[in-house]
């Protein structure tokens, strides 16, 4: 087995090193005695956190930052430290693919913090982490061979409760956000919580990447392509970390003080936790029935 470091090693040890000083600045940004107000570009009044990284984000969107952070640098960093040296010594194809899904989570979270957070003296490293991520995450797509993976995933995909679970993930993602954006278009107004921000990045990325990508995970595992199985670990891996993470957001702002409607908040959280229930039982079935 080979065993000697590659350069694609070097990139994701220059991922781990930005995602752990960018995540560990985030979490030590919790404090809540320096908020004011302003008035934003729609006339509405809005209330900035004041402190930390996120000085100039909303206080509502700060806290959920944070908890995104610590997530980030308690679950997803030893888990990609894991999956690096496990490649690392084994160069097997269920070792890349699992590799790739949390490089690929990466590549989710630096995409919401490049494009999603208000201009900070991070702004460098959220773009050195979005392109590190995004281009480590094509090299190793292209290092595995697909139709190999095919041949050796002895598990039947999709199956019938996978299926569905796609299905319901990707119209998920796009109908839940729907509402708000037609609410606001019919009212001749900006999303309700657009406070400080010209746009909502997790509508974007929610419904026009990962909802296409989660039916096009569907379509290519229903036509025996091994790209399918590929972004299906992506997904697994993303619907996972969510079902920590919400909890984790809703938490933190809880301590900010921000009132959240408990009915509301069972209802979004709970969703995510039984989703990530699921997608830990598929992602076993995925990587046990890979036979090398």
């Amino acid at each position: 087995m080979e065993r000697k470091l590659k350069r694609i090693d070097m990139l994701i040890t220059c991922i781990i090193i930005l995602l752990i000083i960018i995540t560990l600045v985030g979490a030590c940004s919790f404090q809540i005695d320096k908020s004011y107000m302003v008035t934003n570009q729609y006339g509405d009044a809005v209330k900035i956190f004041g402190s930390g990284i996120y000085a100039h984000d909303s206080y509502f969107k700060a806290p959920i930052f944070i908890g995104t952070d610590y997530t980030m640098l308690f679950v997803a960093v030893p888990i990609l430290i894991v999956a690096l040296f496990k490649d690392i010594k084994k160069r097997s194809i269920k070792s890349k693919l699992f590799l790739i899904s949390i490089v690929g989570l990466v590549l989710y979270y630096s995409t919401s913090i490049a494009f999603g957070v208000t201009y900070n003296a991070l702004h460098l490293l959220y773009i050195a982490l979005f392109s590190t991520s995004l281009f480590t995450t094509i090299l190793l797509v292209k290092n595995i061979n697909t139709k190999e993976l095919r041949r050796i995933q002895k598990l039947t995909l999709p199956s019938k409760g996978l299926t569905i679970f796609l299905t319901l993930s990707g119209l998920a993602l796009f109908v839940a956000w729907l509402p708000d954006i037609i609410t606001s278009l019919l009212n001749e107004k900006s999303l309700s919580l657009i406070e400080v921000y010209t746009t909502e990045i997790t509508y974007v990325v929610d419904m026009g990447i990962m909802s296409p990508l989660i039916f096009i995970c569907l379509y290519l595992l229903k036509k025996k392509d091994g790209l399918g199985d590929i972004i299906l670990a992506f997904v697994l891996r993303i619907c996972e970390i969510m079902g920590i993470m919400l909890p984790v957001q809703s938490l933190f702002q809880a301590l900010a003080g921000i009132e959240l409607p408990i009915p509301a908040l069972i209802t979004k959280v709970g969703i995510f936790i039984i989703l990530a229930i699921f997608s830990i039982y598929f992602n076993i079935k995925l990587y046990k029935n890979i036979e090398e």
